[in-house]
């Protein structure tokens, strides 16, 4: 292991050093984000997968969906990292594709893996509806878990701060933050990049850990309605990004603005979604709600078709008045 970078978390009395890089394939590095986000995606497919065979999905439309959704999914992270932070990736091209190195964006994420699950639901006949609570819950497992790479990255860190417990400090910290002090202050952010910060990764990871446990339990025992977990994952996390992005100094921010992309993104959300779970639970209480969210929707009732009239017809040989000759004369009876 190298790029060791020591870390000091003054509240906790501790110190210890960190590496950034696992180990080494003859000349390629392996680092401890990449291996971590690739952690934190496996467990959250493996939790997807034991769900999806206990709600009878088609495992083979759930791959489907799952290439679909990781392509596009990583694709968009990167892509909306990139162009929020144009201003340096113009300059630095080459670097674009460096995601090893972090630089990437949950929204973006989120995006992209909506437009790609939907592509595999299509391919593979799985109910999207379903797809989007399954996916919430390896969504909160992805992100408590891989908010860990942001640790060993340094970087994701908030503000300064003398009273948070977990506060932390470490030469990567400073140096960044002396590199983004002007910008931060142009922001109406002053930092000192000799004191230490919010851990706002781990607040992070905290709060998705734990509002998974919770869900969990509501999807298992309490779910109402296809789509509702997915609505209830964006009002939680959308909260804690609202409050938690406004401590970070490494926010993406709408262009020539001091507002933070992310933050109001957050917050959009947390409305838009409580609205709508509101609507949805109303419609669920009237009985208006569609079929396709009904988790165990009534069967559909078979009517018989009303008794037909019997028609018969008679051809017989009749004989016409006046100049009429010989023909066949339809006769209609009614029975």
């Amino acid at each position: 292991m190298s790029d060791f970078t020591r870390v000091y978390f003054e509240g906790l009395g501790i110190e210890f050093d960190l590496p950034s890089v696992a180990f080494s394939i003859g000349g390629y590095e392996v680092h401890w984000y990449g291996i971590i986000i690739a952690f934190g995606f496996a467990l959250a497919v493996l939790y997807g997968g034991r769900m999806a065979y206990k709600w009878k999905m088609s495992l083979d439309g759930m791959v489907d969906v799952l290439l679909w959704g990781t392509v596009f999914g990583i694709i968009c992270a990167r892509a909306y990292y990139v162009i929020f932070q144009w201003d340096y990736y113009s300059i630095h091209p080459s670097e674009i594709i460096a995601i090893w190195n972090g630089g990437i964006a949950i929204y973006g994420g989120i995006i992209g893996a909506l437009i790609g699950a939907k592509i595999g639901c299509k391919v593979g006949k799985i109910n999207f509806q379903n797809l989007l609570d399954l996916g919430a819950l390896g969504l909160l497992i992805g992100q408590g878990i891989g908010r860990w790479g942001n640790f060993f990255n340094q970087e994701a860190f908030g503000a300064n701060t003398d009273t948070a417990l977990f506060r932390m400090w470490s030469l990567k910290i400073r140096d960044s933050l002396v590199q983004d002090q002007a910008d931060l202050l142009s922001k109406g952010m002053e930092v000192d990049p000799d004191k230490a910060v919010h851990p706002t990764f781990l607040y992070e990871s905290i709060w998705c850990i734990a509002v998974f446990v919770l869900l969990h339990i509501v999807v298992t025992k309490f779910r109402k309605f296809k789509g509702e977990i997915f609505l209830l994952y964006g009002i939680f996390y959308g909260l804690e990004r609202t409050v938690v992005e406004g401590m970070r100094t490494d926010s993406l921010y709408v262009p020539n603005t001091a507002i933070r992309v992310s933050q109001l993104l957050s917050a959009v959300i947390v409305v838009v979604f409580t609205i709508w779970l509101i609507i949805m639970l109303v419609k669920l209480k009237k009985g208006t709600l569609s079929r396709k969210y009904l988790i165990n929707p009534p069967p559909i009732p078979f009517v018989l078709p009303s008794a037909p009239v019997v028609v018969s017809y008679k051809y017989t040989n009749s004989k016409g008045t006046s100049s009429d000759t010989d023909f066949f004369k339809v006769m209609k009876e009614d029975k």
